[in-house]
């Protein structure tokens, strides 16, 4: 069985080019920015939407680039906001300008021409610019703007740590501008961390039952709160390693995918895919909760089972019949609770 190709490369040097040409323009209609870019208007139109899930790491939807469907649907008009971030300079250390060099170089050799002419232009860039900053050293940061951390988000941030350090709860308020409405949740903390000039929370949230980051600024109320944690002590994640870092307890898993559940492998972060019979994909990914996997299943249920491991497997038989069984019980109790000259009529 061989890797499968699903145009992801593709897709990926056409964003590198659509994210600044959207940034630099503003409002853009989409028949001219498709003749610029030299892609069908319906794909734009696909890559616009993947675009939705871009952003800063997070992942809440204040942290995403928001292009207005509305607009592009009604008017054949491109808005894009929520990328003002874009406009910052890129700084590199040595270590990162290296690490991309390798990747870029990686990226090449399975490149198409017009694709491997981008990535020649970038290697010629970054390859200077490390040989010019070599002598005393790159900044390691995307330039945050040079703003000192105010007193309230050093406050916040020394209690939050003070609560990771006693293996306390924390009940937050959070504040999300994308819905312009504010949250409340418990979570276990980890510690706090910080990327491009922003603190950052990493707890176990146990709303979503996952893993999340909190932006530090946009917490409206932290109450450290008597009860201990529930779940196991754990080190902050490291942002550098990026969003979908691999937490200490990740398992592998390999997914049996059918045709009408391929979409997965465009909205997961997935390790590997590899084509089998039938338009049938294995589907290598990283999962740090069974519970996610479980919910995944049960959706993508009867077009994708566990190969590996095997218990993940029969964990998943058997809360697909617990579902079968309250979903029969409840038509039974349906049935039993309507007159009978309803249910003859």
């Amino acid at each position: 069985m061989t890797p499968v190709s699903l145009g992801a490369k593709d897709q990926v040097a056409r964003l590198l080019t659509l994210v600044p040409f959207l940034h630099a323009h503003g409002q853009v209609r989409l028949d001219d920015a498709a003749a610029v870019l030299g892609v069908p208007a319906k794909q734009l139109v696909k890559d616009l939407k993947v675009l939705l899930m871009c952003g800063l790491p997070g992942g809440y939807p204040d942290d995403l680039i928001d292009v207005d469907l509305e607009a592009l649907e009604d008017e054949g008009v491109i808005r894009v906001s929520n990328a003002d971030y874009l406009s910052r300079p890129l700084r590199l250390s040595p270590t990162e300008a290296t690490a991309m060099i390798v990747a870029l170089r990686a990226l090449r050799n399975g490149a198409r021409d017009e694709t491997r002419a981008v990535v020649d232009r970038a290697l010629a860039k970054l390859e200077a610019a490390a040989a010019q900053g070599s002598g005393h050293g790159l900044d390691a940061r995307i330039d945050p703007g040079d703003e000192p951390e105010s007193a309230e988000v050093a406050g916040l941030r020394a209690r939050l740590q003070e609560a990771v350090d006693q293996q306390l709860q924390v009940r937050l308020t959070y504040f999300v501008p994308s819905r312009d409405e504010e949250s409340r949740r418990t979570v276990d903390p980890r510690g706090v961390v910080s990327a491009q000039g922003v603190a950052y929370l990493d707890a176990w949230c146990h709303t979503a039952e996952a893993p999340r980051w909190f932006r530090l600024d946009r917490v409206h109320e932290a109450e450290v709160l008597d009860a201990t944690v529930q779940t196991p002590a754990e080190a902050p994640r490291d942002l550098g390693d990026g969003l979908f870092a691999r937490a200490a307890q990740t398992r592998s898993v390999t997914l049996l995918v059918a045709p009408a559940a391929r979409w997965i492998v465009e909205y997961y972060p997935v390790e590997e895919v590899r084509a089998v019979a039938e338009g049938h994909l294995e589907v290598d990914l990283f999962v740090a909760d069974e519970r996610w996997l479980q919910r995944l299943l049960l959706r993508l249920a009867p077009h994708a089972r566990v190969l590996s491991p095997p218990e993940f497997h029969q964990t998943f038989i058997s809360s697909a019949r617990a579902a079968l069984g309250l979903y029969a019980e409840t038509r039974r109790t349906m049935r039993d609770d309507t007159p009978n000259h309803v249910r003859t009529s």
